[in-house]
């Protein structure tokens, strides 16, 4: 799983040809978490709060960035790394 972008412990990734809704994968040590890129809603897993916040801030301030790399993985074409959170 192609990782796109790394910050504060937290480790964002993609899957080439995944399901549908677009969405992408959060990992902090041992929690994950899958998150729809357009509402930003958990849909499967748990981060730790200050983990699934710093996530949620990263994916408002880089959302066309993913939804391009979500159309790339399905596209099976290679994903960007986005910048991550400052």
């Amino acid at each position: 799983m192609p990782e796109i972008s790394r910050f504060y412990g937290i480790v964002i990734t993609m899957y080439f040809g995944d399901h549908n809704p677009p969405h992408f994968h959060a990992r902090y040590g041992d929690d994950k978490a899958e998150y729809d890129i357009r509402t930003l809603e958990i849909l499967a897993g748990s981060l730790p709060k200050r983990a699934h916040l710093l996530a949620v801030e990263w994916a408002l301030e880089h959302r066309d960035e993913l939804l391009k790399n979500w159309e790339r993985a399905v596209s099976m074409a290679a994903l960007e790394k986005i910048k991550p959170l400052d």
